[in-house]
């Protein structure tokens, strides 16, 4: 878009863009509503859209949502995180919607108010940017924002079960009996050792983790509610985040290949991604930290993971993310390839669940587009969708959830602070007592399309340590 044209020097100059690569969700029509110099902030306008939205008051009593969050640079320098006002009401909601800040103001997320399905469209929508606290001066010119946006899931305070009672690798249990899953019941700490009654978890391989604890009370376990990414990390996505990067940043988290369908090319700053809604393969930890960190998120926790799939509900004994052991057996092949409408062409299962994993992958050899299998005309529900509990997608398959592990002390020490949207200057993440670029302390949980359908079970810790 152009520069605003004013008359008045002592108003903010703004070029507005927008940032909206993720699954069906369009943000649009950006403008300045209205500035107010006496308090140091700027009310940016904008419509924003997404597609398969919901809120229930029934099982599983939660809703979507969208993370906003705003980026913003001054005369062409480096891009900076805005800081949003932390009281909700202080935006301005459209009507049928709630905006929720948050205590350190990197963004907010907005969300349906009442009931409801489908899609969400709210126009006039307000944002308001502290951009006092920024130290950006009433009479600055040529400031450019963006509005960034990520598709989220809320999932609900509540007890559930760690591990199913089956033989998942390093599956947890409580001790003594290796059938009996563990009940999280509160964010207190947690014994982890060989007495009646503490979680403990099998040993069938090297990446178990050590077996020892305890694991801390400020160590995010799942009890208390959180919100999760609806889909995986998009190619269009982190392509985007590169280019708002400086171009030392940008160069420590660039991965470039062609390889097994990963599509983002170019230099900074003009990355692009041929597939923009395909999940993005060949991410690190320390890539997806920095992604995480950037956006004012932070990466979940092994037990916050099983609590995303599984929810409140019994285990079952060596079950998927959507909840049964059902799973398709046939090669899939695709239609409209390289597409936002990038789909199942053949062989999508309308009885078990889908997902994307060796025995399926077939011909295809890489990761598929995020939602992919909720988006198919066949689709019945969470099974054939491969959903999870709350509706999050692909926690089975396609590719690896990386999450921090409770198997060693450098994960244990993790306290699940939030990112503060700004990264060190080499382009990693600086979050509180998050394991570090080194991914000590990390683990990898839910397979990927490149493996057997055993590590895509929700109790399955064969690399979890």
């Amino acid at each position: 878009m152009k520069h605003l044209l004013v008359s008045v020097a002592t108003v903010l100059m703004l070029l507005i863009t927008v940032n909206a690569n993720a699954n069906n969700l369009q943000i649009s029509n950006v403008s300045k509503a209205s500035i107010n110099m006496t308090d140091d902030c700027l009310m940016i306008q904008f419509d924003i859209s997404w597609d398969n939205s919901w809120r229930t008051s029934t099982a599983p009593y939660n809703w979507d949502a969208t993370w906003l969050f705003v980026k913003y640079r001054i005369d062409g320098g480096e891009w900076q995180h805005a800081s949003l006002n932390i009281t909700g009401s202080n935006h301005t909601a459209p009507a049928g919607s709630t905006i929720y800040g948050v205590t350190d103001g990197t963004g907010v997320f907005i969300y349906r108010s009442a009931n409801g399905t489908g899609t969400n469209t709210w126009t006039s929508t307000q944002l308001r940017w502290e951009y006092g606290t920024d130290g950006v001066a009433d009479n600055a010119e040529n400031i450019e924002i963006k509005i960034i946006g990520i598709e989220m899931v809320y999932i609900p305070q509540g007890s559930f079960y760690l591990g199913s009672g089956g033989n998942e690798n390093n599956h947890f249990y409580e001790y003594p009996t290796t059938a009996n899953p563990y009940i999280v019941s509160s964010e207190n700490a947690v014994t982890v050792g060989t007495a009646n009654g503490n979680l403990y978890y099998t040993s069938d391989n090297s990446y178990a983790g050590d077996q020892t604890g305890p694991i801390p009370a400020d160590f995010p376990k799942g009890y208390d509610s959180f919100y999760c990414m609806k889909y995986e990390i998009t190619q269009g996505q982190y392509a985007e985040f590169l280019n708002l990067l400086t171009a030392t940043q940008a160069d420590n988290r660039y991965y470039s290949t062609t390889s097994y369908r990963y599509t983002i090319s170019g230099t900074h700053p003009n990355f692009t991604a041929g597939a923009e809604d395909r999940a993005c393969n060949y991410l690190s930890w320390a890539d997806g930290t920095a992604y995480c960190d950037w956006s004012g998120l932070r990466p979940m926790s092994e037990p916050e993971f099983v609590k995303a799939c599984r929810g409140p509900e019994t285990p079952v004994v060596n079950e998927f993310a959507w909840g049964n052991t059902n799973i398709a057996s046939s090669a899939y092949t695709l239609e409209n390839n390289n597409t936002a409408n990038e789909g199942i062409a053949t062989n999508y299962s309308v009885t078990e669940g889908n997902i994307s994993y060796s025995t399926t992958d077939g011909s295809i050899n890489g990761p598929l587009r995020v939602g992919i299998f909720a988006a198919h005309p066949d689709n019945s529900g969470r099974t054939t969708s491969g959903a999870a509990y709350y509706g999050i997608m692909e926690m089975s398959g396609n590719l690896w959830e990386r999450c921090v592990t409770v198997g060693n002390p450098a994960g244990r020490s993790f306290t699940g602070a939030n990112g503060d949207g700004a990264l060190t200057t080499d382009g990693n993440a600086n979050m509180t007592n998050c394991p570090d670029e080194t991914g000590l302390g990390s683990g990898f949980l839910g397979g990927d399309w490149d493996y057997y359908s055993y590590v895509d079970c929700t109790s399955d810790r064969n690399y979890a340590g």
